[in-house]
């Protein structure tokens, strides 16, 4: 009797832990939290130097896994230097629109570029609370 009072509650603990396990996992972030996140750590810690932008292109990328339907992507190009090494880099502008203008981004503009000093090829040139573009 006392052996099968012990097996209950034990079973009822690992149930409880089991539920509260499910109420607080972090669930997973999506791919525009992640570059959100990146875009504000850049504005925190990212140095500044100079670039000049490319291109802009306009394309289509496959979806994220929860939705499988092609979204249109703005890709701003650029071109920076750091500690004489050359970089090329592209960022994702779609969500980030309202704050410039593509249609005056062309082939030779200077723009500032934030790049993390660790890894200097994790850059951006646009995001919420800074604009590197110079118009």
């Amino acid at each position: 009797m006392i052996s099968l009072r012990l097996y209950s509650l034990i079973l009822t603990g690992c149930l409880a832990l089991l539920v509260i396990y499910f109420f607080l996992r972090r669930k997973p972030k999506s791919p525009e939290e992640l570059e959100r996140e990146r875009r504000e750590w850049l504005d925190r810690v990212g140095r500044i130097t100079d670039g000049t932008v490319i291109d802009v292109q306009e394309m289509t990328v496959n979806g994220s896994k929860k939705s499988s339907a092609p979204r249109a992507a703005t890709l701003l190009i650029y071109h920076y230097d750091v500690a004489g090494v050359s970089y090329e880099a592209s960022q994702d502008v779609t969500y980030l629109r309202q704050w410039i203008n593509l249609h005056s981004c062309r082939l030779g503009l200077p723009t500032s570029v934030r790049f993390d000093p660790q890894n200097p090829g994790n850059s951006i040139v646009v995001s919420e609370k800074w604009m590197g573009l110079r118009q």
